[in-house]
């Protein structure tokens, strides 16, 4: 038996990991390319052809053709060995649990050749009439159960196949009486192939009336239905470095699909998406699922609504449908190719999707309808990673439809709360509605108490309302409210001025004393109340430049994203600096 070191010595590692990735020259002895295992836009991988080993600069992942095969197909040591030793020809020990798992492989290569061989008739006449090629059928390994109880458990007994393996794999059924049969009987065979193109079970189709239509292998050692998909072994080299994987119903849809030109489409085995799903195709390198299935509008939004949020989460996912109702199989047949094109170039977002439902579920005419919006998207909202595009789209949309500002968005979702709760005051300060502008009229509000508080603007804060900024540039050297107004004598602005004037100056409903007090203390309120509008302006353009950074952190190459990085966190702590010079004024 060999060992790993034997295998170690035969394998080529820039051929290996270049059937991953696009590898190119990279100094002596090295080659680079785009990360397998992380997103990014310029190559931070690397491979030391001498030394045997990979890294990257971006994600820090790094080792062998041993730990690089388990990170990328998602396997444990021992299967990662004994598959770069039969790619390399070398017979090396197994556990219990892995012969185990290999007796399972290999008894259902023996039921396929079976099944293959019985492939005529009316079984071949069904699949032409479906529109599949000889090629197609042979590339799909498609075959046929002939009737009868014990076609297979004959042929294993002539082979010296124990039942006990036909059992464990799912090829026969035991009943009550302990009497043993076939499980596939009078179907067309579909051998189903896990990603890696194991031979891990099947699916019957039946040609007369009997039910179930369609019968899986039960669940296996190999065989779990919630982790595999049909299709996948031969659609995974097409969808690397963020492609989109097409899913749709049925193993004939994958088949014909396939053979038309659409080599990404696959299907589940009769489950809904799983969380198991997202993480495999993440591990794939997939980032987009576009689900493909014969419903209308009201059926996209009920597929949608029914999906895992863990898939929703890990993979941007769109709604579509097969023209006129078809599945797409019948559509293909029918002829119908320019139809599904636009199909699958249209289709309904599911972020987007989701946050329309809530904004229906609760309307957004309300505080109290705008702050159940946000509390039953705030799962899917609070990943706050640059490179989470569903929830970075979730929150830009949501903001949009609520009119809040998004910097305030993400102050409420990074804050440290346990449970996070949303007032009727948090929701009106994040409000875009004439913020910006309401703060500047504040300011100025103030400073026609006392003119002479300009000298406390730093003049570093843009104005966005026109008269504000027109006042102040006026204002500058007068002493007093009436030589402002003066200024402004039978211009528009005049009016406006008059109203903050006069609201300045009411005391309210006081008494005549409390009134006498409010009028020698207003200055001094004046003073601070500018600090403080001051601050908040100044804590609202960093924010904003904050935002800008981080977009650009998700299309600048990794080199650059550090100094980026490193740009927002000094402009995060100058917000924090500036919020606690606003708690010392307040």
């Amino acid at each position: 038996m060999g060992t790993k070191e034997d295998v170690r010595a035969r394998l080529n590692i820039a051929e290996l990991i270049g059937e991953y990735v696009q590898l190119t020259p990279a100094g002596r002895g090295r080659l680079k390319g785009l990360c397998p295992f992380h997103k990014e836009k310029s190559p931070s991988f690397q491979v030391d052809v001498e030394q045997g080993y990979f890294y990257c600069f971006g994600c820090k992942a790094g080792g062998d053709a041993f730990s690089f095969v388990q990170r990328a197909e998602n396997l444990s040591f021992g299967d990662a060995l004994r598959k770069l030793a039969e790619r390399v020809g070398v017979a090396v020990e197994t556990r219990y649990g892995e012969k185990q798992s290999r007796d399972l492989y290999d008894v259902n290569a023996f039921a396929l050749e079976y099944f293959r061989e019985h492939l005529g008739g009316e079984g071949l006449a069904y699949l032409r009439r479906r529109g599949l090629t000889d090629e197609t059928i042979e590339r799909f390994e498609l075959g046929f159960a002939p009737e009868g109880w014990d076609g297979l458990l004959k042929r294993a007994r002539t082979r010296g196949v124990p039942e006990r393996q036909l059992l464990e794999a799912g090829l026969l059924i035991e009943n009550e009486t302990g009497r043993v049969y076939d499980r596939f009987r009078n179907r067309v065979m579909f051998p189903i192939r896990d990603h890696l193109g194991r031979l891990v079970g099947f699916g019957g189709r039946v040609l007369g009336d009997e039910k179930p239509k369609y019968l899986n292998t039960p669940e296996t050692d190999v065989f779990k239905k919630g982790e595999l998909l049909y299709g996948l072994d031969k659609a995974r080299g097409q969808v690397r470095d963020g492609g989109e994987l097409v899913v749709v119903e049925g193993y004939m849809d994958v088949i014909a699909m396939q053979q038309a030109g659409f080599t990404t489409a696959v299907a589940t085995l009769g489950t809904a998406l799983t969380a198991e799903h997202a993480t495999l195709l993440e591990r794939q390198g997939v980032r987009r699922l576009a689900l493909l299935f014969d419903r209308d509008e009201a059926g996209q939004k009920a597929t949608l609504a029914g999906l895992d949020q863990v898939v929703g989460a890990r993979l941007n996912v769109r709604a579509l449908s097969v023209p006129n109702g078809k599945d797409p199989a019948d559509a293909i047949l029918a002829g119908e190719m320019d139809a599904l094109r636009a199909a699958l170039a249209g289709g309904l977002d599911e972020v987007a999707y989701r946050v329309q439902s809530a904004v229906e579920a609760y309307g957004v005419a309300t505080s109290d309808g705008k702050r159940k919006v946000l509390m039953s998207l705030l799962p899917r909202m609070q990943n706050l990673d640059p490179l989470d595009e569903g929830a970075s789209r979730m929150r830009d949309i949501a903001c949009e439809r609520l009119g809040i500002k998004p910097e305030a968005l993400l102050d409420w979702i990074s804050s440290k709360a346990k449970r996070k709760t949303l007032s009727k005051t948090q929701l009106a300060g994040m409000s875009t509605q004439r913020h910006d502008e309401d703060r500047e009229l504040a300011l100025l509000k103030q400073l026609l108490i006392d003119p002479t508080l300009l000298a406390k603007l730093d003049g570093h804060v843009p104005f966005h309302n026109e008269t504000v900024r027109k006042v102040v540039l006026a204002a500058r050297g007068t002493r007093r409210s009436e030589e402002v107004l003066e200024v402004f004598r039978g211009q528009p602005e005049e009016q406006l001025l008059i109203r903050l004037m006069f609201e300045a100056r009411d005391a309210g409903a006081h008494s005549r004393s409390a009134a006498e007090q409010y009028e020698e203390k207003r200055t001094a309120y004046a003073a601070q109340a500018t600090d403080e509008i001051q601050i908040a302006l100044s804590i609202d353009q960093l924010r904003a430049e904050v935002d800008a950074l981080k977009k650009q952190v998700l299309g600048a190459p990794p080199a650059e994203q550090l100094g980026l990085l490193r740009q927002i966190s000094e402009l995060q702590r100058a917000i924090e600096a500036e919020k606690r010079a606003r708690k010392m004024h307040a």
